[in-house]
């Protein structure tokens, strides 16, 4: 026998074995400190993550529920602007004691060397609920919720970097067209201003709705653009709900129409789809057909006398142009820092996006107001459409479908108002964002076919 061999005998005479075992070789020898996970842990650790699981699914099905019936729950009613405000306070001190309860938790196990190793090691070094709690956090948070996060960051980090592609492109193309003073012109001579029946008929639209701190200078610049009064029509289209400023407008239209300005007054009874429903229900009437184009003011925009002299000649010789858009400028830019961080947005919008899609591809949004449109085009595009609240990008995607082309002008400005108050701008934004998704959703088919 070798000296490194070991004899084993039984002391049962009828039923003895003899076992040898090389000493030379270790991996012979059980290891004491290597143990097998028993059942009863292995069972635990499985309650422990299904119990999880179902109280995640419960807490998210109450929440629905609690959700659906609060919706429900006087849906005609109106909602009180301070009771929403408590609401939405609770929902940050909850977000706020669950942000700090995790970071407590995460600050223990920093100092306990609680890490992603703790998931592979095995059961019987794991020591207390609380450890088992943490063991169970870390392998649902690697095997669920890292993919999902390491997916969305790579999709933001294409978004970001298309978005910085649009943007560095946009910033080259107006560097080329103030480097090579790019402008639309004219394509043919202006118009005779001695002779009137050159003038094309040009029907103003102001559309409003409870406007009683702006309607009287919307009306005014109106009433003095500079145009033949036989070749123009102002229609002042109120959607105001108080009878006392209906009283105040209609006066108002009254006075200039004593005047001579040929302008009317309409209302309506039935105040369906908003702006787009009011500018829909104006181009209904009979008289419309008589004119050529049609100039939109919101109640807050003030243009100059010449603003139709300046835009309407570069529809003469051009019959595929169906709008002509004038910049906004802005009188209370430098009110506050809100207004100063607005104008710098929006001029970025104007002076950049607008200028270079206007110049290199003949198309941009409608941006609502101060803008020229051929009425052939609003006609052969479907007219307004209540189906969204950006009924302007709406018209100007079916268009620009059409094969209709805008002209921007930079160098014609409209003169009009930011929101001074942090809820009157995110009331303008909210209007301003509510819509394109849905946009996109509807046009989208169209936008496919389109040649």
């Amino acid at each position: 026998m070798a000296p490194n061999s070991v004899a084993v005998t039984m002391e049962k005479p009828d039923n003895f074995s003899l076992l040898e075992i090389n000493g030379s070789d270790p991996s012979s020898f059980p290891d004491n400190k290597r143990k097998s996970i028993s059942p009863k842990q292995f069972s635990w650790f499985l309650l422990l993550k299904a119990h999880r699981v179902v109280s995640c699914l419960s807490w998210l099905f109450a929440s629905v529920k609690n959700r659906i019936a609060f919706s429900s729950k006087n849906i005609n009613e109106e909602e009180d602007p301070k009771s929403r405000g408590k609401q939405m306070y609770r929902f940050i001190k909850a977000c706020l004691v669950i942000s700090i309860a995790a970071l407590s938790i995460e600050i223990v196990a920093y100092y306990k060397n609680w890490n992603l190793d703790l998931i592979n090691r095995p059961s019987w070094e794991v020591r207390g609920l609380v450890e088992w709690s943490y063991m169970a956090w870390l392998s649902f948070r690697s095997d669920y919720i890292a993919p999902i996060v390491i997916t969305l960051s790579k999709f933001c980090t294409v978004l970001f970097l298309i978005q910085s592609l649009d943007r560095l492109v946009l910033c080259l193309g107006c560097f080329w067209i103030k480097f090579k003073k790019i402008e639309p012109k004219l394509k043919d001579d202006e118009l005779d201003l001695e002779d009137a029946s050159n003038f094309p008929m040009v029907l103003i639209q102001i559309p409003m709705c409870n406007e009683r701190e702006v309607y009287e200078q919307s009306i005014g610049a109106a009433a003095q653009l500079d145009w033949p009064k036989d070749r123009i029509l102002i229609q002042v289209l109120d959607d105001s709900d108080d009878p006392n400023l209906q009283l105040l407008i209609k006066e108002e239209v009254s006075v200039w129409a004593e005047k001579g300005v040929n302008i009317i007054y309409r209302h309506r009874l039935i105040r369906t789809g908003y702006k787009a429903g009011n500018l829909k229900s104006a181009m209904t009437c009979d008289y419309v057909k008589d004119y050529e184009f049609v100039t939109i003011f919101d109640a807050d925009f003030t243009p100059s006398p010449d603003f139709l002299k300046k835009t309407v000649p570069h529809f003469k010789g051009n019959p595929e142009l169906g709008l002509v858009q004038a910049r906004w400028s802005f009188v209370n830019k430098d009110e506050n820092l809100l207004t100063r961080l607005q104008n710098i947005n929006l001029c970025f919008h104007f002076e950049v996006e607008q200028q270079v899609n206007g110049v290199f591809l003949n198309f941009f949004g409608f941006n609502g107001t101060a803008g020229v449109w051929r009425i052939k085009a609003l006609e052969e595009s479907g007219g307004w459409l209540e189906r969204t609240t950006v009924e302007d990008m709406d018209i100007a995607v079916r268009a620009h479908l059409n094969g209709w082309k805008f002209i921007y002008l930079n160098d014609v400005e409209v003169t009009c108002e930011l929101p001074e108050s942090y809820e009157a701008y995110k009331k303008q934004q909210h209007r301003w964002h509510s819509g394109p998704m849905q946009l996109f959703r509807l046009c989208l088919p169209s936008i496919i076919k389109s040649k």
